[in-house]
């Protein structure tokens, strides 16, 4: 995307926060013993806070709010009821969101 206005621009800046924001907090939110389900669903509460969206999830169905892969997952991981995070675990969520027609995207691992 080209930015010509400051209003694109404040548009990407609301976006990119709440995209960071919510990585940022879905990282010290995840604990070991909790799904990774439960870790999207913070995730999800915390972008609709924001007024975003899940881009994956509106846009193409994917079935959770954020990507979250676990130690040998490498990439779009699906969270699930059954994959329960532990002590030592490589975890690596991706945010990607949509606020009133802007795009923003953000992961990390920990």
């Amino acid at each position: 995307m080209s930015i010509h206005h400051q209003s694109e621009f404040e548009g990407m800046q609301k976006a990119s926060e709440a995209v960071a924001v919510t990585l940022k907090e879905m990282r010290e939110y995840a604990r070991p013993g909790m799904t990774t389900k439960d870790l999207d669903i913070y995730g999800a509460k915390r972008l609709s806070e924001f007024g975003a969206k899940s881009a994956p999830h509106a846009t193409y169905g994917f079935p959770g709010w954020t990507c979250i892969c676990v130690n040998n997952e490498f990439f779009h991981g699906i969270p699930s009821d059954r994959r329960i995070l532990k002590e030592g675990d490589l975890v690596n969520i991706d945010v990607s969101a949509e606020l009133d027609g802007f795009w923003a995207d953000n992961g990390g691992s920990f």
